[in-house]
């Protein structure tokens, strides 16, 4: 009699269209692994990414805005699972790998650094060649989770989250999915924010985006992916011309006023020196880094180590280290 996982795997043949990735056809990991008896390769990995470190990690870094005052700002752990929901209604739309597709949605910001773009930026300025979150994604399930073993996920897995922001010709139908879910899911829920924050008002929504894809925030993501779904049906995995053009507007609308607004970002010139003085530490005392950064540093220099250590940080965590490094602890007389 076949396992839970041979039946799963049946049902996929019949459920999944031949865009998407059967699990029987994965490319496999990087060290073999004997199947589970229960759940397929993509399942597994599934798992891997929601017991990580790294994913419990994200509910206390930065999406858009820093610091911000009120309990429903998004953060980047609420991003990673709107992104999932999106991409799986997708994909089940298009009759992809549903589970591949989760897969990749969970693990695609696993590589983000503390207080969002800013922090990436700054550490992009100190690191040797520059910092990509999307490249320390797929690091950290490859090599800095599980005490530096990894989560030894599948090929197709890490290449989604390698490729989430740019995508690659190569890739399958779920990475290209999950690229788009995490643009329909950031621009809705980023404009959202910038609204509850005061910055904007729904009146200055230019008025293509109104028009095409809605003035309320479930009726603009409903419009966005039944216009993906209806003009993905056969081909490539796209939205129409027309719904491209205000999605590109949107976008370009949130970068003016939201992503570079002096108000909205008036905290940022603080996150280089934050990080940077964390970075010149560790830098200068790798003896002070954890167990697993040091043999890190022992095996690929000092500077991977400290990249590692320091974009795995939390917002709260890189202010305790840095409080804890440069500011004098209270003390009294005895």
């Amino acid at each position: 009699m076949p396992n839970l996982r041979e039946k799963r795997e049946q049902l996929e043949q019949l459920m999944i269209s031949e865009r998407g990735v059967l699990a029987v056809n994965s490319q496999g990991r990087l060290a073999y692994e004997e199947p589970d008896e229960l759940r397929t390769c993509f399942q597994r990995d599934i798992d891997r990414i929601t017991h990580s470190k790294a994913f419990r990690r994200l509910k206390h870094k930065t999406q858009v805005f820093l610091q911000p005052e009120g309990d429903h700002y998004r953060t980047r752990l609420t991003h990673t699972f709107e992104v999932t929901r999106i991409a799986r209604t997708i994909s089940r739309a298009l009759m992809l790998n549903e589970d591949l597709t989760e897969a990749i949605a969970l693990g695609h910001d696993l590589g983000h650094t503390p207080f969002g773009h800013a922090g990436e930026r700054a550490l992009n300025e100190m690191v040797s060649g520059g910092f990509r979150h999307y490249e320390q994604s797929l690091r950290v399930v490859d090599r800095v989770e599980k005490s530096g073993k990894g989560l030894n996920l599948c090929y197709e897995t890490r290449m989604g989250i390698l490729h989430h922001t740019h995508g690659s010709p190569d890739d399958t139908a779920e990475a290209t999915v999950v690229r788009l879910s995490d643009r329909i899911a950031y621009i809705n829920h980023d404009v959202d924010d910038a609204v509850r924050a005061g910055i904007l008002t729904a009146a200055d929504i230019p008025p293509v985006v109104q028009e095409r894809i809605g003035g309320r925030h479930s009726v603009r993501i409903n419009a966005i992916i039944s216009d993906l779904i209806e003009n993905s049906a056969e081909g490539d995995i796209k939205m129409s011309d027309e719904m491209t053009e205000a999605v590109n507007t949107f976008y370009e609308f949130l970068y003016d006023k939201v992503y570079r607004n002096p108000e909205a970002k008036g905290e940022e010139a603080k996150v280089t020196g934050i990080l940077g003085s964390i970075w010149e530490h560790y830098m200068k005392n790798p003896k002070n880094l954890p167990e697993d950064y040091k043999r890190i540093a022992e095996e690929e220099g000092i500077e991977r180590a400290v990249c590692d250590y320091v974009s795995g940080m939390t917002d709260d965590y890189a202010v305790y280290k840095f409080s804890n490094i440069y500011i004098p602890a209270a003390w009294q007389v005895k």
